[in-house]
């Protein structure tokens, strides 16, 4: 495959669909840096695993060991400052009265891709990575394809250089964002995400199931156990 040049940035934040779309970048730009953010999440596990990722990821991988830059982490605070999330706070995940999760940060991606784009600037990156996905989602509205799309409008024009927001799977579900990392990289990068990375809401690393570890109760763990069920069905 012909990478392109100019580099990319990724949001990492350590869970499957970000290590999916580090690995997607790899396999389409020559240089990829990641960015992690550290917002007063309730959980701190999510910011190690990333560490744990990245480096083994570069010893399974040496080719990709090579393009892979500097890793980057933002201090975000402010976010939790605003509480009322349970990503937040110590509070029980229930669906608020506006019908969304109380797992929904608000403005959390419309700053992070604030951040990453003035961050890109200074990398001279153009090109941002997130694993934003509309198909299987908690109905965060900026998660969805037309927030982003706008938000890239803004950016651009606010830095007045062309800044390109990525979601390679803004329209995959979470059984094929697993096969997604199989054709990727293979068993190896596949056995890597649901060793490694972090999707549990309630930051739990001490129960592993086949599909990684977490509670397996929180709506991000049902999730991620559904979408390997199925992904196991098809490949069978």
């Amino acid at each position: 495959m012909t990478q392109r040049s100019g580099g990319a940035l990724v949001l990492f934040s350590g869970g499957q669909d970000s290590a999916t779309c580090l690995a997607w970048a790899l396999s389409q730009f020559d240089r990829v840096e990641t960015v992690g953010f550290d917002y007063g999440q309730r959980h701190k596990i999510e910011l190690e695993v990333r560490k744990e990722f990245r480096a083994a990821l570069t010893k399974q991988f040496p080719e990709w060991a090579l393009q892979l830059g500097e890793d980057h982490m933002l201090d975000a605070g402010i976010i939790g400052q605003l509480g009322g999330s349970a990503m937040t706070e110590s509070i029980a995940i229930e669906m608020a009265e506006n019908g969304l999760p109380n797992t929904f940060v608000p403005g959390r991606n419309l700053l992070f891709f604030t951040l990453a784009a003035a961050l890109a600037y200074r990398r001279g990156l153009r090109v941002i990575v997130g694993g934003m996905c509309e198909t299987d989602y908690s109905g965060y509205p900026d998660c969805r394809d037309d927030t982003l799309k706008a938000q890239q409008v803004a950016l651009s024009l606010g830095l007045d250089r062309r800044i390109t927001i990525e979601t390679p799977l803004m329209w995959l579900d979470k059984a094929q964002t697993f096969a997604l990392a199989q054709e990727l990289g293979g068993r190896s990068l596949l056995d890597l995400i649901v060793e490694k990375s972090h999707t549990c809401y309630l930051g739990d690393r001490s129960k592993r199931h086949d599909w990684g570890y977490g509670c397996g109760t929180c709506p991000a763990c049902e999730l991620r156990s559904s979408g390997w069920q199925k992904f196991k069905a098809e490949a069978a």
